[in-house]
């Protein structure tokens, strides 16, 4: 029973983390725009979760947020989902050179993953509808979008591994307890 708690526990804390990043993405961030473009902060909780827990926690975060995207979009429904998910797969094969302390791996992780998001966006949102100015939407939309984002990861990763960390420790701390009896 007491797994089942954490578990759950883990659960709504992850799903507290999506939603108020979501709603930094799409409603503070959305005002503070730089060079036209807004973070995306939704990327750097998937490739965070990703990289640190692995496959199955980035298809299971990345499918979820992306989900939410599509949910309130209102275009082609299931697209976000998907590339959010693949976005949370490639990210779940770098667990084993992740070390918290080390910002490098994530930075890198984190742009590249915004990287493909802006790539799989431009091919699923603009290539079929036969618009094919890849070059402009490149330098205008991908590139500073990238940088806005690594500029915000920073903060959003150091605060995905204070929570992850911290759950951690209760758990631990309540696995110990359940042994002591």
């Amino acid at each position: 029973m007491s797994n089942f708690k954490h578990y759950f526990k883990r659960i709504l804390i992850v799903a507290l983390v999506i939603y108020v990043s979501f709603l930094l993405q799409t409603s503070v961030f959305s005002r503070y725009r730089l060079a036209g473009v807004t973070p995306n902060i939704l990327i750097c909780v998937v490739s965070t979760y990703g990289f640190m827990k692995g496959r199955r926690h980035g298809i299971i975060i990345g499918f979820c947020t992306g989900l939410l995207l599509d949910i309130f979009s209102g275009s082609l429904f299931g697209a976000y989902a998907l590339i959010y998910m693949y976005i949370g797969v490639l990210n779940g094969l770098f667990r084993k050179q992740f070390f918290g302390d080390d910002l490098r791996l994530p930075l890198i992780l984190i742009g590249a993953s915004d990287l493909i998001y802006g790539l799989a966006s431009y091919v699923v949102f603009f290539v079929i509808r036969s618009q094919y100015s890849f070059s402009f939407y490149f330098m205008n939309i991908i590139l500073p979008e990238v940088v806005y984002t690594l500029l915000v990861s920073i903060f959003v990763y150091y605060a995905i591994l204070y929570i992850n960390n911290w759950i951690e420790k209760l758990e631990k701390k309540g696995s110990d307890r359940i042994g002591n009896y």
